[in-house]
């Protein structure tokens, strides 16, 4: 469909003695479809060519049910790793000639209700979704709905939904083992926010591994509420002048861990000799920190990708009204092993 604001196509259709919906049909690409005249769709692309008319995708699509528009909602763009899933999106959309709408909702509930909303509201094809918290009841309609959606990171199997994550109790007790080994016992947490999903099986997986080595769970060194730097330097610094003895730390986000290195530096303590740190993420800048940072890697760029591989085959079910596999994809994690640990004994 074709729109000009001086010329609707109600004035288009008078100026050239045909109807409008022969001036959409032709404009559209559909003359043939409707066994409308050469002569007259000719007329009526010269007509158009002459006034420098341009398609309206927004129109045309609202026709055709189509918009070429996908929907995303990140819960902290400013995160690197997030910023990475982001854009991995926008990349796969954009190869498959799609746009990308973006809303990030601060991991605030509130704010990401109101972008899937407003995002449905502007007729999108589909969605992927970082969750912000562990309440997916705002998702669930969806999938009674049959929407093309897919969740990311943050994941409920139960409501009925297709999600890419990667395996965050394995990614816990991969980490602190790793600690265990080199001789650490008094490992402190840095859990993120608590009421994530993530952080509550990556936490899950840290005390399942103390557990395999007779270690009690310490709740006074699980500490946190959110996954930013400031948040790793506020819970670092205190408990460090809470006087607990811990001789590792295990950061559950990248920024976690620059922030507790942050508040060791003002507290005198070295890395990795008086205390070893292990990061959750494997953001490119942790291989050029002194000293480099031991880290869990997920990739950012395989979540991503599985999610728009797993949205489009979504909608393409829709279109034929089939049977949509609401199946999850659980990625692998994996440990960088660096410098920042240190061998006890």
């Amino acid at each position: 469909m074709f729109s000009r604001p001086q010329n609707s196509l109600k004035q288009i259709a008078a100026k050239l003695g045909v109807s409008m919906t022969t001036v959409s049909r032709v404009l559209s690409g559909q003359a043939g479809k409707y066994r409308i005249s050469e002569e007259t769709a000719t007329t009526i692309l010269d007509y158009a060519r002459k006034e420098n008319f341009t398609p309206n995708p927004i129109a045309k699509g609202l026709r055709l049910r189509r918009t070429n528009t996908i929907g995303l909602v990140i819960a902290d763009v400013i995160n690197p790793f997030f910023a990475g899933i982001a854009s991995e999106i926008a990349n796969a959309t954009r190869n498959l000639g799609y746009s990308l709408i973006l809303s990030d909702s601060k991991g605030d509930l509130t704010l990401e209700k109101q972008a899937v909303e407003l995002l449905w509201q502007r007729q999108v094809d589909g969605m992927i979704v970082c969750p912000a918290s562990e309440s997916f009841e705002h998702l669930a309609r969806y999938a009674k709905e049959r929407r093309p959606l897919v969740l990311v990171d943050q994941v409920s199997p139960e409501i009925g939904l297709p999600y890419v994550t990667s395996d965050n109790f394995a990614a816990g007790k991969m980490a602190t083992a790793h600690l265990l080994e080199y001789g650490h016992k008094r490992i402190a947490c840095l859990q993120g926010r608590p009421t994530t999903i993530t952080s509550r099986l990556r936490v899950q997986g840290y005390a399942a591994a103390l557990a395999g080595r007779g270690i009690a769970f310490d709740p006074a060194i699980v500490v946190g509420d959110s996954f930013d730097e400031q948040g790793g330097y506020l819970d670092t610094k205190l408990l460090l002048q809470s006087g607990r003895d811990v001789t590792a730390i295990l950061a559950l986000s990248d920024p976690l861990a620059l922030g507790a290195l942050r508040a060791l530096a003002e507290e005198k303590r070295r890395v990795p000799e008086d205390v070893s740190i292990i990061a959750f993420d494997d953001q490119p800048f942790l291989a050029h920190l002194s000293p480099p940072l031991t880290t869990v890697a997920q990739s950012a760029r395989a979540m991503g990708g599985a999610a728009v591989k797993i949205l489009f085959e979504r909608m393409r079910v829709a279109d034929a009204a089939g049977d949509a596999n609401n199946a999850g994809l659980l990625l692998p994690v994996s440990l960088i092993t660096r410098k920042s640990v240190h061998k006890l004994g």
